[in-house]
């Protein structure tokens, strides 16, 4: 399975947040318990609003360093 970088995004516990967990081919089943970027531990959800759901901004930074892509907005200059 294709995976541009060495994490997935996963919804849980009423955000989405990233993970280094190894990615099922079909995905993790509902309920299925992952450890997340931010530290924690969330149960994985599959349902259609659960994607639009708030991304963990923990989970967020982190991934953004893995990706060696800057957050939004970091070392912008003030004008």
């Amino acid at each position: 399975m294709y995976r541009p970088h060495p994490f997935s995004w996963r919804p849980g516990d009423g955000a989405r947040h990233a993970t280094a967990d190894e990615r099922p081919g079909h995905g993790w089943p509902v309920g299925t318990r992952i450890s997340t970027l931010c530290g924690t531990q969330v149960l994985s959800d599959e349902s259609v609003e659960a994607w639009l759901w708030v991304t963990c901004p923990r989970c967020n930074v982190e991934a953004h360093k893995l990706a060696g892509i800057p957050m939004p907005g970091a070392g912008d200059e003030p004008r």
